[in-house]
C-alpha cells in the first residue's frame, strides 16, 4: 500500500537549543540571512570561498581582514565598477544585465548549476521572476500514488522542493528506518540526515550526501526565498546541527538529477543503488525518486529484501 500524508506545516519541529551559536544568523525571511538581498548574500558568500591564488592574483603581503577576495578584485576581475558592485552585493543594484551576472559567474569560477542559480537571483532581484506559487505542494495525485505502487518492489517516494517526504510505497518507506516514525509536518530527508541517528550513520559517506542536500536546498531556496517551509527547516537545523550551519553557510546549489548512494542499512545490510529523480508536472516542484541496482548483483538482492520484508509485515486479509 502507498502512503500518502495529509501535510499541513508550521512551526519549526522539535524544539531545543542549539548547542553553539551558529544558529544566530541562519535565517530569516525565507530561510535566509536579514538584510539585503538573495543576490548579494549568494555574490558575498561566493566571493569568500575564491582565494586570490585561484583568481591568478597575487597573494599580495600582510594580514588580509577579508576571507577570499576582496570587493575591489572581484569588481575588476568581472570588468565592473567597484561602487556598481558593492551596491550589487549589499542589494541597492537589483537590475544586473545579463552579461553583467555572466562575468560575475566567470570571475566567482561558477558553473553549472551555480552559474544558472546567480541569473535565478539576479532575476528574482528584479521582480522579472514572478511565477506564483502553486497551492498543491503538499498534494500527491491520485495517479502519482498509483504509480509509486505500481513500481514495486523498486523503492520509490515523492518530495517537495523542500526535501519533505509526501508519499512513499512500502520498500521507499523501509529505505529510510525511522523517518515514518515522525509527525507528517516533521518527516524531511534533510533534517532526518542531520537530527535523526539513524539518518546520521545511513548513508555512506554521511558527509558527501548531507553536503549535496544542503546545496540542493540552497538552490531551491533560490527560487521561493520567502517560504515559511524553507525558514522554519533552515532555522531548526541551524540552531540544532553546527554540521548543517556550516554547509549552509557556504552557499553551495546543486540540484540533484540522480546518482548512486550507498546505504549501511540497519535491516537489509549495505547496498548501492542508483537513483533517479523526475520531476512531476502539474505540482509545485514535486520529485518522484526510484532506486534500482544491477540486476542480479548482492546489491539487488538487499533492496529486494525492503519489499520481501514488507509484504511479510502487511496485515493479511
Amino acid at each position: 500500500m502507498t502512503n500518502a500524508i495529509p501535510f499541513e506545516h508550521g512551526g519549526t519541529g522539535r524544539g531545543g537549543a542549539g548547542r553553539d551559536g551558529t544558529g544566530r544568523d541562519g535565517a530569516g525571511r525565507g530561510g535566509t540571512e536579514r538584510g539585503g538581498t538573495e543576490l548579494g548574500r549568494y555574490l558575498r558568500a561566493r566571493r569568500a570561498q575564491i582565494r586570490p591564488g585561484d583568481a591568478g592574483l597575487p597573494a599580495g603581503t600582510g594580514l588580509r581582514r577579508t576571507p577570499g577576495l576582496r570587493r575591489e578584485e572581484l569588481a575588476t576581475l568581472a570588468g565592473v565598477s567597484v561602487d556598481y558592485y558593492t551596491r550589487l552585493e549589499r542589494g541597492r543594484e537589483t537590475n544586473p544585465s545579463p552579461a553583467v551576472i555572466d562575468s560575475l559567474a566567470r570571475a566567482l569560477r561558477l558553473g553549472g548549476d551555480a552559474h544558472e542559480r546567480l541569473h535565478d537571483l539576479a532575476e528574482l532581484a528584479s521582480g522579472r521572476l514572478t511565477e506564483p506559487r502553486p497551492t498543491t505542494e503538499f498534494e500527491v495525485r491520485p495517479s502519482v500514488l498509483r504509480m509509486l505502487e505500481a513500481l514495486r518492489p523498486l523503492p520509490a517516494y515523492v518530495v517537495s522542493p523542500h526535501n519533505y517526504l509526501l508519499a512513499a510505497n512500502p520498500p521507499g518507506r523501509r529505505l529510510m528506518p525511522g523517518l515514518w516514525d515522525w509527525p507528517a509536518e516533521q518527516r524531511n530527508i534533510t533534517r532526518y540526515l542531520f537530527l535523526h541517528p539513524v539518518g546520521q550513520e545511513l548513508y555512506v559517506p554521511w558527509e558527501e550526501t548531507v553536503a549535496t542536500s544542503v546545496a540542493h536546498l540552497r538552490a531551491v531556496g533560490g527560487r521561493d526565498p520567502d517560504s515559511p517551509q524553507l525558514a522554519a527547516l533552515v532555522g531548526e537545523l541551524c540552531l540544532k546541527s553546527p554540521d548543517f550551519a556550516r554547509l549552509w553557510a557556504r552557499y553551495e546549489v546543486c540540484e540533484r538529477g540522480g546518482g548512486v548512494k550507498t546505504f549501511a542499512h540497519p535491516k537489509a545490510g549495505t547496498m548501492t543503488l542508483t537513483y533517479e529523480v523526475m520531476r512531476l508536472a502539474r505540482t509545485a516542484g514535486q520529485r518522484l525518486v526510484t532506486y534500482q541496482a544491477e540486476p542480479g548483483s548482492p546489491d539487488e538482492a538487499a533492496m529486494l529484501s525492503l519489499d520481501t520484508a514488507a509484504r511479510s509485515a502487511a496485515p493479511q486479509t
